[in-house]
């Protein structure tokens, strides 16, 4: 791709500081505000789950955790826009020039690595009339406005400002591209909306996103040696939070509704451990033909991050979830699929695999899409625990409760 040609911007040095935008300052979250207008009933459906009560004798969150339409508007500014998030993996930015896109809320942003080869993050929004700048993923020496044509460079900066002659107390400098915090763990890239300073240390990272879970993932293979191999995304009619409990249920669902799946686990050997911000589901498998390449090899470990990212490893394979939610009753989870090297060129391995993965997220949609259904219904209001099994979806709950207190 050719690089485009741009004239330098003037600025106008007579201006004072007061009367202009400081560089790089971000304006106050509309989520946030909105979050503080739903006011005090949905801070008291928040405050109606008791974490205190032992497992035993809890109830499960009121159903409107998972219907009131304002419940969300709570959950992004207290949970998904603060801390650590999951939004990618390196393989979209491997090289200089690469981008990807997401949102998260009202949160648009890009991440890309600029042409030095260090990654980068911003808000998705042109300085001049709002507009949304980059789409998709791919590859780009600089970001174009496709309403109005001012240009910024990988790096954020604002390299052409178009047609502003005449304009007064205007400083290219206070019109970058406001940055978001950027990191990688493993393969995975990571993006904190809360804080926009741009130096990091990733064994920090490690230790606020998985804490002292950290060594037990690294242990596990979970790192940067499998090469991506394909994502896939599914929209799926409920709530964020039915999903990750259906993942989280200590695999109490897999005999009833994943009969192929169950017939690979030896479920009796099922274990569920707890981290300050992680959980680890762990299985080991039944035995495989031996003339069949064992896509669950020995022992799988399911690994939820919170709040809404899921890392599977199995064989040869690692898979992640990440549920985004769309709306209180709408999100969208996508898989991204990563696989031994050895495998690369074993096609019809490759499709067996993501056949059954397929078929077992056919059987969840319509499990989440159920419980949905069940949840708006006026016969439910609570539900309780299985205690030797639903532990981790007790921590789960547990952990959104003190977010959403403000604890």
């Amino acid at each position: 791709m050719a690089t485009a040609q741009f004239r330098p911007l003037s600025s106008s040095s007579s201006a004072s500081a007061a009367a202009r935008p400081r560089a790089y300052r971000a304006a106050p979250s509309r989520v946030a505000a909105a979050a503080s207008a739903s006011g005090e009933p949905t801070r008291r459906l928040a405050a109606e789950f008791d974490p205190a009560v032992p497992l035993a004798s809890a109830v499960t969150p009121p159903s409107g955790w998972y219907t009131d339409p304002g419940f969300l508007r709570l959950e992004l500014d207290r949970v998904f826009l603060r801390g650590w998030q999951a939004v990618g993996h390196i393989g979209q930015v491997k090289n200089p020039n690469d981008f990807f896109t997401g949102s998260l809320g009202n949160v648009e942003f890009v991440v890309c690595r600029d042409a030095s080869g260090k990654l980068q993050a911003f808000h998705n929004v042109c300085r001049h009339q709002a507009s949304l700048l980059a789409c998709g993923s791919g590859q780009k020496t600089c970001f174009q406005c496709p309403y109005h044509g001012w240009t910024y460079g990988l790096d954020g900066t604002l390299l052409k400002a178009t047609r502003i002659s005449g304009i007064k107390n205007f400083n290219k400098n206070d019109f970058g591209l406001l940055p978001i915090k950027v990191a990688t763990w493993g393969p995975f890239v990571l993006a904190r909306f809360d804080d926009s300073s741009q130096d990091t240390v990733h064994d920090v990272v490690g230790d606020e996103w998985l804490g002292s879970a950290s060594d037990l993932l690294s242990r596990s293979g979970i790192n940067t040696s499998l090469p991506h191999i394909c994502r896939r995304e599914y929209i799926i009619e409920c709530n964020w939070k039915v999903f990750c409990d259906n993942y989280l249920d200590g695999g109490y669902h897999v005999p009833y509704a994943h009969g192929a799946l169950a017939s690979g686990l030896q479920l009796q050997s099922y274990e569920t451990l707890t981290y300050e911000k992680v959980s680890v589901q762990r299985c080991e498998s039944a035995p495989a033909e031996q003339e069949d390449i064992d896509r669950l090899g020995t022992k799988a470990t399911y690994a939820f991050v919170y709040p809404n990212f899921m890392i599977n490893r199995y064989g040869p394979w690692v898979d992640t979830n990440l549920a985004v939610p769309l709306d209180g009753t709408r999100c969208k989870v996508v898989f991204d699929y990563f696989l031994d090297e050895s495998l690369l060129d074993d096609q019809d391995f490759i499709n067996r695999s993501l056949k059954d993965s397929e078929q077992v997220q056919i059987e969840d949609i319509a499990l989440c899409e159920g419980v949905q259904r069940g949840l708006a219904s006026p016969a439910y209001g609570v539900g309780r625990y299985a205690p030797s099994v639903e532990m981790a979806m007790r921590h789960f709950h547990c952990l959104l409760h003190a977010k959403l207190s403000g604890q």
